[in-house]
């Protein structure tokens, strides 16, 4: 590889400039879809996942839960991954800005590195929710809050890695290289795809068997409602939050599976201009994917519509001069709640199923 990009023959400036020139396929009316789509979709992600990184970190009570730690990295990912993707896109396909080929491997790993800890993030989340239904006596033993911090420091260390193995000297000669990615070879997407397809069947896997368990205790629900057995309603398994993480499971392979078959085709077979043009509007369902991730979990999570509306009473309060009680309300409302729902789970009738809130 270094001998080809110091050729005699050719100037190096001129490697780079070719490197780059055949996967700048769109047109004109293309490039315009292309800035408006990122520009509207960029704004919007990274307003709801900041929104959603505040409105965790902002609550102390949950982010103390590893569950809302994973979340918090899934939404700081799409964060980071929307900026990252915007600049980078839009300045390669709509400006057709040239860069030297570390400046273009430097930001290519950035993109990779915070899509691949957003799936990272979502399997952590997914077995966090396993590790819940299948071990409820122990969940809080077997996943504590530094096992968590752990688990994501691990996962974001291999994120940076396997994304930055490109700068590191995996690249590849012009001629040589990718259908659909500048100086990627196709050796190191495939192990990409492959590394992210095993992501993606380990969550499936962990999501089957979490949504099958919420499936099993609805029934149970269903029978003893049925039966009349009173202290029911103290009772209650988070399956709402399981649900939601199946959903966004869906929703993933939805925005992903489209990009993933482009990229398997194109290590099969060369590929003409209107498919790199198809690859580029396709690789816009990625970040639809970080924008609705958010919007999914502001809707359907209980808990984050709770420190939404605390934080905005406080502000509300905050406006009108009302700060510091405002603040002390809101910390009131949601030690009481705690409360409640810790008297709920203690106070359970021995005698049905044993359920527990993660």
């Amino acid at each position: 590889m270094d001998s080809c990009w110091n050729s005699d023959n050719m100037s190096q400036e001129q490697l780079e400039s070719d490197a780059f020139e055949k996967y700048m396929v769109l047109d004109f009316p293309q490039k315009t879809a292309i800035a408006v789509l990122c520009s509207l979709l960029g704004i919007l992600c990274v307003l709801e996942n900041a929104v959603l990184l505040f409105l965790i970190l902002s609550s102390p009570r949950l982010r103390r839960k590893p569950s809302y730690l994973f979340i918090s990295s899934l939404a700081a990912a799409d964060f980071l991954a929307s900026l990252f993707f915007v600049i980078s896109f839009v300045k390669f396909h709509v400006f057709h800005y040239k860069e030297s080929r570390t400046t273009f491997l430097l930001k290519l790993g950035g993109v990779t590195m915070t899509f691949t800890g957003s799936v990272g993030s979502l399997l952590l989340t997914a077995i966090d929710r396993y590790l819940c239904l299948r071990h409820p006596a122990k969940y809080k033993t077997l996943l504590t809050r530094g096992r968590a911090l752990a688990a994501l420091g691990a996962m974001w260390t291999v994120s940076v890695v396997v994304s930055y193995l490109p700068l590191m000297g995996w690249t590849c000669c012009p001629e040589h290289c990718s259908e659909l990615f500048p100086l990627i070879p196709n050796d190191y997407l495939l192990s990409w795809i492959v590394f992210i397809a095993i992501l993606l069947v380990t969550i499936l896997y962990t999501y089957t068997y979490v949504l099958w368990k919420a499936y099993q205790h609805t029934s149970n629900l269903i029978v003893y409602q049925q039966r009349r057995l009173t202290g029911l309603s103290r009772m209650r398994l988070d399956v709402r939050l399981a649900k939601t993480l199946g959903v966004v499971l869906v929703v993933l392979l939805l925005c992903w599976l489209p990009v993933l078959t482009l990229m398997v085709h194109s290590l099969a077979s060369s590929m003409n201009e209107y498919i790199r043009k198809v690859f580029a509007f396709c690789s816009m369902l990625c970040l639809i994917n970080s924008m609705v991730n958010p919007v999914i979990y502001g809707l359907r999570s209980r808990e984050i519509r709770s420190s939404a509306r605390n934080s905005l009473n406080h502000w509300k309060n905050m406006l009108k001069g009302f700060g510091t009680e405002g603040a002390e309300d809101a910390q009131k409302s949601s030690v009481t709640e705690t409360e409640g729902e810790a008297k709920g789970i203690s106070t359970h009738d021995p005698n049905l199923p044993v359920v527990l809130v993660c």
